[in-house]
């Protein structure tokens, strides 16, 4: 992957991916202005830029499922995670796109 290029190929979410979503569950619960109760990691795409975006589709009950858009900072600036957007209303079939 080039840098600044977001992934050709999205990936199957891991451990890793869950946790990174598990740290912004409150701020995407404050987004979509509900708590969710099904909160599951399914595939994602990263971007590197100056720190590293990632991509990622959460299913959230049902077939509903939302895109998530979380900055990772470099270890270097600390390293903390945020939701910096996310997409409503995506179901499984729904292709992660850059936004």
């Amino acid at each position: 992957m080039k840098c600044g290029g977001v992934s050709d190929i999205a990936k199957d979410a891991d451990e890793e991916i869950q946790k990174l979503c598990d740290s912004v569950k409150s701020q995407v619960e404050a987004k979509v202005g509900k708590n969710v109760a099904v909160y599951a990691a399914k595939s994602y795409k990263s971007q590197v830029v100056a720190g590293t975006n990632y991509f990622i589709k959460v299913h959230v009950g049902g077939d509903e499922h939302l895109h998530l858009r979380i900055y990772c900072k470099l270890p270097c600036h600390g390293g903390e995670a945020e939701l910096h957007s996310l997409q409503e209303n995506k179901s499984h079939a729904d292709a992660i796109e850059y936004f």
